[in-house]
């Protein structure tokens, strides 16, 4: 069954998983959820794979999650909009516990839960003008996908709150020299040295490399599952609130937020 938003290359040792939604800055849709589950249960049930490839189509990896999802989400009663966040994690799950190496490569650059997505990718590579974003806050919402984890873990604690707190881009550059970023290169070539990682990994031990996986995951795991438990209850919060609404209406509207308005007002 065609997928529109989701096109999966099986190249024999490692599959290509492209977000196809470039239109919208490949937001994720239900439908890139289904094509990707797909494609980590093919990768998990079949060994001769080394490496699972996530990346988006034309110029940007992934702008996160669909602004009209997130509206409707706004009209939910909060198991719904819990309901709706827990799709995210299932899939943040899903490429974390994966058994086969995934890697992310970035282009353009990646905001809210397109950057969430990445830093769950076992390794990312990234063109050197690429930009990432925890834009949550800058929308009145709260990260989720696991994202608070990533960035605690990943990075100095001044940096990462500068980046879930201000909403502000930074450079991949200056992440790589922080280490959540494995690999820069130039724009445009950035899956190619995705697909030289998978050749090495494929002519590795498969085993192994899924043991070694799963003992990095277990390392982790305690801190990641609370951090996407109260994730999720903040933002399901968050979403019914008037700063998400006030964010969400002047994004559509193309202004800036006036969350000034919202604390004067209590």
């Amino acid at each position: 069954m065609t997928n529109p938003h989701c096109e999966i290359s099986d190249l024999g040792d490692r599959l290509v998983v492209e977000n196809r939604n470039a239109a919208r800055r490949n937001a994720l849709t239900p439908e890139f959820y289904a094509g990707l589950h797909h494609a980590l249960r093919l990768a998990a049930d079949q060994p001769r794979i080394g490496a699972v490839i996530v990346m988006g189509e034309g110029d940007f990896f992934c702008a996160g999650g669909d602004l009209n999802m997130l509206i409707t989400a706004q009209t939910m009663d909060e198991e719904a909009r819990r309901a709706r966040i827990d799709a995210l994690n299932d899939l943040i799950r899903a490429v974390v516990h994966c058994p086969r190496p995934v890697i992310a490569v970035v282009e353009g650059g990646a905001a809210g839960a397109g950057l969430s997505l990445a830093l769950a990718c076992d390794m990312v590579i990234s063109v050197r003008d690429a930009r990432f974003t925890a834009a949550y806050v800058t929308a009145g919402l709260v990260p989720d996908g696991g994202l608070t984890a990533a960035l605690a873990a990943g990075l100095p604690p001044q940096m990462a709150a500068q980046m879930a707190l201000t909403g502000q881009p930074v450079g991949a550059e200056r992440l790589h020299a922080l280490g959540l970023i494995n690999e820069l290169t130039d724009p445009g070539e950035a899956i190619m040295a995705a697909m030289a990682l998978a050749d090495h990994l494929a002519h590795g031990p498969a085993e192994a490399q899924s043991a070694i996986k799963r003992l990095l995951t277990d390392a982790r795991s305690a801190a990641f599952e609370a951090s996407l438990t109260a994730e999720r209850d903040a933002m399901a919060t968050a979403l019914a609130g008037p700063e998400a609404a006030e964010g969400i209406s002047a994004f559509l509207a193309k202004r800036p937020p006036d969350f000034r308005r919202l604390r004067e007002d209590r």
